[in-house]
């Protein structure tokens, strides 16, 4: 049945109900009439004449108009048992809000006007004055053959009654007495009455996203090896589907919860509401009606988050009633949300084992001249996280007119982590790779390693299970040490390069605060961002932070030591990759260096290693013929960093020149160097001859 056929079929037989309360209307007016002196006055209800006075004081309140709604077993709080239509969707709404009879009959004399304005002149008679054109309390309850002397009656419009609760009835002028009050309908519950299935408009502001039910997500259903989280979220969907449920997901990285238990509850037959509060309602709480009345409306499921910083009152709004609710965020749970809702807690699955096979299955044919595995293996991704990677690696493809490689699926997957870091540390994109190191075997053996640490830590740590107790993470921390200018930082630009992800440089100015607990609370904020980030982290000096603990002689040694005990119980439960670089390894605490996977030594280069800097610092620059750069490697004793800005002031005094760069250009870098370390430049050597 199309969607036009249901809108049609459905504004039908809620014409015929109103065909039904216009008899009982007429009815009402006919009695009404029948004793009213005023009957036949054209300005009856601008004014009370005597008579009619009169006659309202002589009416005693058990006179009942009509047949009695609560004769024959029908009374106030009865459900309602009507035989439902085909595409009847009053009776569905009254099962879906818990309505009796009495609440439908109230509800249909409310909405009568929105529906049919041949309602307002005759509600305009009945309510005694012509500019009141809904239906009153009282005048409802007339036409269903009660009133608001009825105490069971009086009861259905009480703010915790299923008229009000539901959001599908509104008491307007509170200075009136109740049965004076008028009744109007939402908007929203008349157009759904009538067939119509959008959006209500109060939520279609961009935060609200409404999910049709019977699908899922392609990559999932056609996959060998089903995901953790994937099966979580079906265990989930299929709990929500059976009772209602309110449940929150903690997530460890943000992303891995919502799109998985999305897809499970669609899967599942019922259709999502998905809310994600950006701040412009405050703490969210306020659309929470108008999201549980739609909800109820359309037998759907609710997924809200990332929770607001403050969600007490969003969660007590939404959880506790008869709506399936799964809230989700990356803070723990707190009982206090709502203690009386019956809402528990689980954590989120991180991913699954069978990532690989997520990728390739939404990747499809690649590019024969890169390993997928390997390409990905750095990045902690949620399986629909893996999707719109995936579709946005193919798209990068399409547009360079090539087949997907490694380099559109890290860019891609690189997207896809938060990019909270930047407000705490200085983004590198990483453009060196390890051709343009020039170091030791023994160190550049330790970067390799390193970096097939980052890549299969999953596999080692989480399916081996090799990771020990304690709240330890899964994290990858590793000291560089030596002095200034032997390639430590470059080092960590060349392993995130290598595993295909920006390097995080953090400033230490922004981090080391001169009051008590603010250093701590800053590195929190960093761990906790780059925990749910896929980057490499870098403490350039790191003694600032990670230096040795003292003897406790004065207040400030006692604080100091309480940052290095707080950093040593962060390092152990960090799940991200982190670089701490040192020019004096013995300033590091001992107690840190046990919680680090690799200490990389970068020694002073030598003779050989300094005329292999050289050399690579200048392989793209114009030269001369003969530069003696072997000369110039033995006779100046330079780092690394102190080269590169050697040939850098070369290239400079060549290039204002004009000419290429000369073996005096390469000298007046190298001693330029010399001078500025305040060393004692060396004479003209032979050598240069």
């Amino acid at each position: 049945m199309s969607g036009e056929t249901v809108s049609e079929n459905a504004g039908g037989a809620l014409r015929g109900r109103l065909a039904g309360l216009r008899e009982r209307v007429a009815g009402l007016v006919e009695r009404r009439s029948a004793d009213d002196p005023t009957a036949a006055d054209p300005l009856r209800g601008l004014y009370v004449t005597p008579e009619t006075a009169r006659r309202l004081a002589a009416q005693t309140p058990a006179e009942g108009t009509g047949t009695s709604y609560t004769a024959g077993g029908a009374h106030a709080g009865e459900p309602a048992d009507e035989a439902p239509g085909p595409s009847d969707r009053s009776v569905a709404l009254a099962g879906r809000f818990g309505l009796s009879a009495l609440d439908l009959q109230i509800l249909l004399a409310a909405l009568a006007p929105d529906v049919d304005r041949s309602f307002e002149p005759l509600y305009g008679y009945l309510n005694d004055d012509v500019g009141r054109r809904r239906a009153t309390v009282a005048l409802a309850l007339d036409l269903a053959g009660t009133g608001p002397y009825e105490a069971g009656a009086r009861a259905r419009f009480h703010p915790a009654a299923p008229l009000l609760s539901g959001g599908l009835l509104v008491i307007e002028d509170e200075d009136r007495p109740l049965p004076g009050r008028a009744l109007r309908v939402p908007e929203r519950v008349v157009a759904h009455l009538l067939g119509d299935n959008g959006l209500d408009p109060e939520l279609s502001g961009g935060e609200v996203e409404l999910l049709s039910a019977g699908q899922r997500a392609a990559g999932i259903a056609g996959s060998a090896a089903p995901t953790d989280d994937a099966s979580f979220a079906g265990r989930l969907a299929a709990l929500a589907s059976g009772r209602p449920l309110a449940v929150h997901l903690r997530e460890r990285r943000p992303g891995t919860a919502a799109e998985p238990v999305t897809d499970g509850l669609r899967h599942a037959g019922l259709p999502v509401l998905r809310y994600r509060p950006d701040g412009h309602h405050g703490d969210g709480a306020g659309l929470a009606g108008a999201l549980l009345r739609e909800a109820r409306l359309r037998g759907a499921a609710v997924v809200v988050g990332p929770l607001p910083e403050r969600p007490g009152a969003l969660v007590r709004a939404l959880a506790g009633g008869d709506v399936p609710v799964v809230l989700f965020g990356s803070e723990p749970h707190d009982p206090g949300w709502a203690p009386d809702s019956g809402l528990f807690a689980l954590d989120a699955p991180d991913g699954g084992a069978a990532a690989d096979e997520v990728w390739s299955t939404a990747l499809g044919s690649v590019d024969e001249g890169f390993d997928l595995a390997a390409a990905v293996a750095p990045y902690r991704l949620g399986a629909a996280q893996i999707r719109r990677a995936a579709r946005a690696a193919t798209a990068l493809a399409a547009f360079d007119g090539t087949p997907v490689t490694a380099a559109h699926v890290q860019h891609s997957a690189r997207q896809q982590s938060a990019p909270l870091l930047d407000r705490h540390a200085r983004r590198v994109r990483p453009a060196v790779g390890f051709d343009g190191l020039v170091l030791p075997p023994e160190p550049l053996s330790l970067l390799h390693e390193l970096v097939q640490r980052a890549r299969h830590r999953e596999k080692v740590l989480g399916t081996w299970r090799l990771r020990t107790g304690g709240g330890r993470g899964r994290g990858v921390v590793a000291l560089f040490a030596g002095e200034s200018g032997t390639g430590k930082t470059l080092s960590a630009e060349v392993v995130a390069g290598a595993l295909g992800l920006d390097l995080y440089v953090v400033e230490l100015s922004s981090v080391v605060d001169k009051y008590i607990g603010e250093t701590e609370k800053n590195l929190e904020r960093i761990f906790s961002e780059a925990d749910r980030t896929d980057a490499v982290l870098l403490f350039d000096e790191a003694d600032a932070v990670f230096g040795k603990r003292s003897e406790v002689k004065s207040s400030h040694d006692r604080y100091a030591n309480l940052e290095s005990a707080y950093l040593l119980q962060r390092l152990e439960a960090f799940d991200g990759i982190a670089v701490l670089t040192t020019n004096l390894r013995a300033n590091i605490d001992e107690a840190f260096t046990r919680r680090l996977d690799l200490v990389v030594d970068f020694p002073f280069p030598d003779d050989g290693q300094r005329l292999a800097l050289w050399r690579s610092c200048l392989a793209a620059t114009p030269c001369a013929d003969d530069l003696g750069l072997d000369v110039c490697a033995k006779e100046f004793e330079l780092s690394g960093g102190a080269i590169r800005s050697a040939a850098v002031t070369a290239g400079y005094l060549a290039a204002g020149r004009g000419g290429p760069v000369t073996a005096a250009d390469v000298r007046a870098g190298a001693r330029r160097e010399y001078r500025k370390m305040g060393r004692l430049v060396p004479d003209a050597s032979p050598m240069w001859d």
